[in-house]
């Protein structure tokens, strides 16, 4: 591949040149240069085949992304083990809260064409009203929640103190007086007439539900679905076509989509009406279309490979200008991710991405990973330029073999690399 490839042409292009990657991966697994360097293909085959066997995952499908250009894909095992269908390099994947991302790149799109503040509290824009228990009254602390508060998960939700309402599909369809599963608006109803467990802008606490906010912001203010605006506004002009949103049900499966599984095989209890009373936990057991903006998104890893490579330029039409792609990667408001001296914290969670900075001249590793019953994703951008996007599925559910440990597997591989292409 010329190295006169611009960021362009790799979007056009990546899908054949992943091809082409396939097909050489297997020839090099086996060979070897000087001083523990391996050639890029076998240096990534080694960590992801040693990653699947030990958790016996049944499937999984890597990119791998050096300065823009996508210089190596494959596919493993089997995206339906009982077809014996196999993974292919484009099989399109949950990526769980791999989402966030993509949402936070939508709001930021509307920063720049409908100047939108993020200090603008996000309740201007959720004209629902709350349920409230008898004698109850509204969290006067909803008022103070910003658009930037949800993007940085500090907007007063702890799903460690209060439970992840996005899971609570029953019980909130319940109270809201709605069939089940609880959509996304009924959840927002809900939760309007809920206490915060802090104040906003206090402290980081991950939630899903200010992502689930930011999707209905999207949709007021762009004038579409969610689904539609991430659609037209930040895939497309990425030349991502093959991502969709997800369904809840096997019989949803899209065209190319792999099946879930679980290490046990565990059923859990349906949350949609006309089921079993047990389903297979990655099917009904949750509403993934309730959990759009922050986990509903099917990807393949050359799709996300895009996606990073689109971020990562800032030449040849960026997606973002220079001023609004530094508002992604900015550190949260004090206290929040600082030490006891008051200093930045060595990594924080910034608009859709978990950032470390390394050294001292801007430079940073950025990451996201997503996780549900049957997924386990991970997305990568390192600071030298290598990118990579990890998607299986069958998540670990095993203390002992945890899936984080793909994240130091993939860095040892891209350390182990001989020689990149030129």
């Amino acid at each position: 591949m010329s190295h006169r490839h611009t960021r362009r042409q790799f979007l056009a292009r990546a899908g054949a040149l992943g091809a082409l990657a396939v097909c050489a991966g297997p020839a090099l697994a086996s060979s070897r240069t000087a001083a523990g360097k391996l050639p890029l293909a076998a240096a990534f085959d080694r960590e992801m085949e040693q990653f699947m066997s030990a958790r016996k995952v049944p499937g999984g499908a890597l990119a791998v992304v050096k300065d823009q250009r996508l210089v190596y894909t494959r596919a493993y095992g089997w995206a339906d083990r009982e077809q014996k269908t196999p993974v292919k390099p484009d099989s399109l994947f949950r990526i769980a809260s791999l989402s966030k991302p993509f949402t936070a790149a939508a709001v930021l799109k509307l920063v720049e064409t409908k100047g939108l503040d993020l200090e603008t509290p996000v309740t201007e824009f959720l004209p629902l009203e709350p349920v409230l228990a008898s004698g109850k009254t509204p969290d006067p602390r909803w008022k103070r929640i910003t658009l930037r508060h949800c993007l940085h998960h500090t907007g007063g939700w702890d799903r460690d103190v209060s439970g992840d309402p996005m899971f609570r599909s029953l019980e909130i369809a319940q109270a809201v007086g709605v069939a089940p599963p609880a959509n996304a608006q009924a959840i927002i109803r809900y939760m309007l007439g809920q206490p915060l467990d802090f104040a906003p802008g206090a402290r980081y606490a991950y939630s899903n539900f200010g992502y689930c906010l930011l999707g209905r912001v999207i949709e007021r203010l762009g004038g579409r679905s969610y689904g539609q605006f991430v659609r037209e506004e930040v895939l497309a002009p990425m030349s991502i076509r093959g991502m969709r949103l997800g369904a809840s049900l096997e019989s949803g499966r899209a065209e190319g989509e792999v099946r879930y599984y679980t290490p046990d095989d565990r059923e859990a209890p349906s949350v949609f009406p006309g089921l079993p009373a047990k389903v297979p936990e990655p099917y009904g057991s949750f509403c993934l279309e309730a959990l759009d903006a922050h986990g509903g998104w099917l990807a393949s890893a050359p799709d996300l490979a895009r996606f990073a490579a689109a971020l990562d330029s800032r030449e040849d039409h960026p997606f973002l200008k220079p001023q609004t792609r530094r508002i992604l990667y900015e550190p949260p408001a004090p206290p929040v991710s600082r030490n006891p001296d008051g200093s930045l914290a060595d990594h924080y969670y910034g608009c859709g991405w978990l950032v470390h900075p390394v050294g001292k001249d801007g430079r940073a590793n950025y990451w996201h990973n997503g996780s549900l019953p049957g997924t386990f994703t991970l997305l990568v951008r390192r600071f030298d330029g290598v990118s990579w996007a990890a998607l299986f599925n069958q998540r670990s559910e095993s203390s002992r073999l945890p899936d984080g440990a793909i994240d130091s597997a993939l860095h040892r591989a891209a350390d182990a690399v001989d020689q990149w292409p030129g």
